[in-house]
């Protein structure tokens, strides 16, 4: 009877040892299976679900991290910094992609990027803690204002060159309505046949007038996206023009003349201030090489035969 016992046990452990075997690869294709079918399903998703992953670094990254910023920045500046930075992209031409927003999350993304490379500058040069202080110090400075420098150095750059425009495209102005079109004709046609900030500026100007805008107000918001004396006062006569009917040609005209002499008032004193500006290369780089050259020779011979 044991026997007996211990047989039936072992065949039906042998069974069940049977049926395991044969179940395992089922299995394991079963899982193969789920596998390849979860790659075709990733490999064949469609663009909504796949659309995050396709995205820019700069998107899926970047604009997460100044977003962070933004709070930050907000609590280290001033109540009005959103006006003050917001003029400041009008004269820069608001450059793509720039907003009030950004700006202030540049500046804590910059001052943080600042405080990094400075200090790590700071350890491996290893100078005094005075001197590591100093050095982690302005890097943050640096970083925290380069926004700043950024807007101040292209809304000069773009101011100057409307400056030097502005005379041309007055004259072309007076040229095209002294032909007989209209103004709003003639500063079309400026638009179009000039290059440069100031043609886009008229360009927004006719946009503002096409969309309900009166042409005085139009003008002053040119004014107002520029700090020149000259484009204001152009801006000034001719609403005047308008206001007391004057006629627009005469008025051109005698802004034409007034740009032309303050061009050449320009030139003349930045030639000026030529002599005075070559004073510092003149006095640290070229007089030291002169007197070198000069010097030198009978410098060496004095020691020579003093040696002697």
């Amino acid at each position: 009877m044991l026997m007996l016992f211990v047989l039936g046990f072992g065949l039906v452990a042998t069974a069940i040892l049977l049926v395991s075997m044969a179940v395992r690869p089922e299995v394991e294709a079963t899982g193969i299976n789920r596998s390849i079918a979860v790659l075709e399903a990733m490999t064949n998703a469609p663009s909504e679900l796949s659309k995050d992953l396709d995205q820019p670094f700069s998107e899926r990254v970047l604009d997460p991290l100044l977003k962070r910023f933004l709070g930050i920045g907000r609590r280290l500046s001033g109540a009005d910094t959103g006006e003050r930075i917001h003029r400041k992209l009008e004269l820069a031409g608001n450059p793509p992609g720039w907003t009030v927003d950004r700006i202030v999350s540049s500046k804590v993304l910059g001052g943080v990027s600042g405080f990094v490379v400075s200090l790590l500058f700071a350890v491996l040069i290893n100078p005094s803690s005075t001197t590591k202080l100093v050095i982690v110090a302005v890097g943050v400075a640096l970083g925290y204002f380069a926004p700043n420098m950024f807007l101040y150095q292209r809304s000069y750059d773009r101011q100057n060159q409307i400056q030097k425009g502005l005379a041309d495209a007055i004259d072309l102005l007076t040229i095209s309505v002294e032909s007989g079109l209209g103004f709003d004709a003639a500063l079309q046609q400026v638009s179009r046949n000039t290059t440069g900030p100031l043609a886009e500026e008229f360009a927004r100007v006719l946009s503002e007038m096409q969309i309900g805008k009166g042409r005085n107000e139009a003008l002053r918001s040119l004014s107002e996206r520029t700090n020149l004396p000259e484009l204001k006062s152009f801006v000034s006569a001719l609403a005047q023009a308008d206001a007391f009917g004057i006629p627009i040609g005469a008025v051109l005209r005698v802004q034409s003349t007034e740009m032309r002499i303050k061009r050449r008032q320009r030139a003349e004193e930045k030639a000026q201030q030529v002599p005075v500006k070559i004073t510092i290369p003149l006095i640290f780089c070229i007089l030291p090489c002169l007197f070198i050259a000069v010097m030198g020779p009978a410098a060496i011979s004095m020691l020579h035969n003093f040696r002697q």
